[in-house]
């Protein structure tokens, strides 16, 4: 399976352009009509260029093969740059909220908000296009720089739609004030899209576990779960950019040799990968069964059993993850 490709690449680097197309254009209707809403758009614009940067460094940098320094590759650098631009984006949110107290105080005429409104509604359908394309690929790729950069032009495709309603009313009903009051909330909207994206960077750097990702996986191995594997526990999973790690303690029969063991562990290892959508590296440890273990083995043909089997015990997340044979 290919997990990064010249496609993806070429998306980030059209984005970067597109970015600042959209930026002069968004200065340019800021200038024409001097509306502190319109200026939130223009000042996030700015971080969506500096975003685009960060994306398409760490997008082709976390594509680089592991070596000597890396042993896990060098995947992590995306939660880095989701973090920059979460960063970025409460500077802007909060330098837009400022402004637009200030000019509540210290009103400035608006003009020519017709053709600000036109502007401001292309930027955003450009914007929503270019995002919609981003989102499919970063989901393919499985990219979390990608699919920041995705988010954020997504959100600012909303943010300018939101706008060009707002910006409707007031030129309607030629009340700017109204135009202040819009910016403060537009620039509550981006802080909030600033913290997702710092939570979800910490996340990665803290090797914060998905919950929902652990239980899809550990959810189709017991669907396939073969009759020598008695006992799985301690399964840990870190996510390195696309790549997955997955840490766990298989029980296998305590007479089987080397070989054998191998074999299961290897059979093992080809579930995991065909179950995953992305490269993943395992390292399993492989327990021996104990006497307790009778009563929930499903080998049928076990030469050594001590007693029958009563139970079957299903694998879940909340007893997979914990660090105990189980009973």
């Amino acid at each position: 399976m290919e997990y990064s490709s010249p496609r993806g690449r070429n998306l980030l680097i059209v984005s970067l352009i597109v970015s600042i197309a959209l930026l002069i254009l968004k200065f340019w209707a800021w200038a024409l009509t001097h509306s502190n809403t319109i200026m939130t758009d223009a000042l996030e614009s700015i971080v969506n260029v500096i975003a685009g940067m960060l994306v398409l460094f760490s997008y082709l940098y976390a594509q680089r093969p592991k070596d000597r320094n890396h042993p896990n590759g060098h995947g992590k650098i995306e939660f880095l740059s989701a973090g920059i631009e979460g960063g970025l984006i409460l500077f802007a949110g909060i330098s837009i909220i400022g402004k637009a107290i200030y000019n509540y105080y210290h009103p400035i005429a608006l003009e020519k908000l017709d053709l600000g409104i036109g502007l401001i509604f292309l930027t955003g359908l450009i914007n929503h296009v270019l995002g919609h394309f981003l989102a499919r690929q970063a989901e393919k790729e499985n990219s979390l720089s990608m699919l920041a950069n995705s988010e954020h032009l997504k959100s600012d495709a909303y943010s300018s739609f939101a706008m060009v309603l707002g910006l409707g009313l007031i030129y309607f009903s030629q009340l700017d004030w109204i135009d202040n009051l819009m910016a403060i909330a537009f620039g509550v909207i981006i802080l909030l899209t600033g913290y997702r994206l710092i939570r979800k960077a910490i996340a990665g750097v803290m090797d914060e576990t998905d919950p929902r990702l652990v239980q899809d996986i550990i959810a189709k191995i017991e669907q396939q779960r073969q009759e020598n594997w008695v006992d799985m526990h301690n399964f840990r999973l870190i996510q390195y950019g696309t790549n997955l790690h997955i840490d766990c303690h298989l029980t296998l029969p305590w007479y089987f040799d080397t070989r054998a063991s191998h074999d299961e562990v290897k059979q093992f290892e080809e579930l995991v990968e065909n179950i995953c959508d992305r490269p993943v590296e395992l390292f399993i440890h492989v327990d021996p069964c104990e006497h307790f273990s009778c009563k929930l083995c499903q080998k049928i043909d076990c030469s050594q059993r001590l007693a029958a089997a009563e139970k079957r015990v299903s694998w879940t997340v909340e007893n997979v993850i914990t660090n105990e044979k189980h009973l």
